[in-house]
């Protein structure tokens, strides 16, 4: 792999990277009814009737606050307040703390539920602007939110944080994140997002509690959700932390590498980081070794009851390949996984970005979706896997150099 080459990713992701902001920047600002819409579909065109979701506002709040700190243009700055404005708000449980998961159009709430994923994700993107602005207020919500996390999702019993909880921070009992996902009371992918929103609080903010509590969250993915006999994770648990998995899903297995190493070096224990490596390369290794399809791109899942791997090739999943696999080929030296990252990367080039409309596609170009369509802005699609991947092979690259 030349220099040159590298160069040119480096070069190719700064361009798509303003690219992915500015589409947000047209289209993504509800001009009636304040915030953003719910949905923009494939052709660009809003759904102003569409709900407003956790998980896509905190998203762009995250977004445009790292964009805004790495490209100078006033535009996001104005979008990262936009957001800011708009999740305190209206999204904000001022009786009971945390967040809500669903907004009607208008920015009613729908659905009350505080989904422990959603609350991550408010510390995540409110750490970001607080970076971003040194507004002390956005950082008191982050450690406020982290304090109910704390105090109201941790089994006490059995390790780990519970999935969801009424408004009022009491037992519900339909857990799921979305309706793909199993009924369990512990998931790999709520713990991977506290992780990811614990390692970005501790590096503003590592007082003791914050740092025990990413200390916690480590320990929880070395004993109970990285599956050694595999390199796999383990994806839905009972409170035992039995295994009932359907599929091995491959972005994030490749996700949860980076995300580790992300957590590690904010923890800063040598001995801790030392003894997990060896784990993160084992999981790129095997994600490296089973999932690569024949375009380069990355599958999806390997389905246990059909003994198959599914179809699908979705954006987010080529996003977190394409930074998983660089961070490896930082660590270890390997260049399977440059090459890996830079066919990913072709094939996102080719298959997954709308060059024509913006944005990335749901699905790639490649997929057979029977006349459905998907949206491209949406409850669980925002600029935070695609964007992020740009901002991440930026700095890997230029300390690959």
């Amino acid at each position: 792999m030349t220099n040159f080459s590298l160069e040119k990713f480096s070069r190719e992701c700064d361009q798509e990277l303003v690219a992915i902001a500015d589409w947000w920047v047209a289209n993504s600002q509800d001009l009636l009814n304040g915030g953003f819409w719910g949905e923009v579909g494939e052709d660009n065109v809003p759904v102003p009737e569409a709900t407003k979701g956790i998980v896509l506002n905190t998203r762009i709040l995250w977004f445009f606050s790292e964009v805004a700190r790495v490209v100078p243009n006033p535009l996001y700055r104005q979008l990262a307040d936009r957001s800011y404005q708009y999740l305190t708000d209206y999204f904000f449980d001022k009786e009971h703390g945390g967040v809500f998961w669903e907004l009607d159009a208008k920015g009613r709430p729908l659905n009350t539920k505080k989904q422990v994923y959603a609350q991550a994700f408010a510390i995540y993107a409110l750490v970001a602007y607080y970076q971003l602005t040194d507004n002390s207020a956005a950082l008191q919500q982050a450690l406020s939110c982290f304090e109910l996390l704390e105090r109201n999702t941790i089994d006490r019993e059995r390790e780990g944080y519970f999935e969801a909880f009424t408004r009022e921070w009491g037992k519900i009992e339909d857990v799921r994140l979305s309706d793909k996902d199993l009924n369990y009371p512990k998931s790999m992918n709520t713990h991977l997002h506290v992780l990811e929103a614990y390692t970005s609080l501790n590096k503003v903010h590592p007082v003791a509690a914050v740092s025990a509590a990413l200390r916690y969250n480590i320990h929880c993915f070395d004993k109970y959700i990285i599956n050694r006999e595999n390199y796999h994770m383990r994806m839905f648990l009972d409170v035992d932390w039995k295994d009932f998995s359907p599929a091995f899903t491959y972005g994030h297995d490749i996700e949860t590498a980076w995300l580790l190493v992300k957590a590690l070096d904010s923890l800063n224990d040598k001995a801790v980081t030392e003894r997990l490596l060896p784990d993160v390369i084992r999981i790129a290794e095997t994600c490296l070794d089973e999932a690569i399809g024949e375009h380069g791109q990355v599958i999806d899942a390997y389905d246990f009851a059909t003994a198959q791997q599914l179809p699908e090739i979705i954006w987010w999943v080529q996003a977190e390949a394409m930074v998983g696999f660089l961070k490896t080929a930082q660590l270890s030296g390997d260049q399977r996984f440059t090459e890996a990252a830079l066919k990913v990367w072709e094939f996102i080039k080719k298959y997954q970005i709308d060059h024509e409309q913006g944005e990335w596609l749901w699905a790639s170009r490649l997929d057979d979706l029977h006349g459905e369509r998907h949206y491209k802005m949406g409850f669980w699609k925002g600029p935070y896997h695609n964007g992020r991947a740009m901002m991440e092979v930026k700095a890997i690259l230029q300390k690959m150099q």
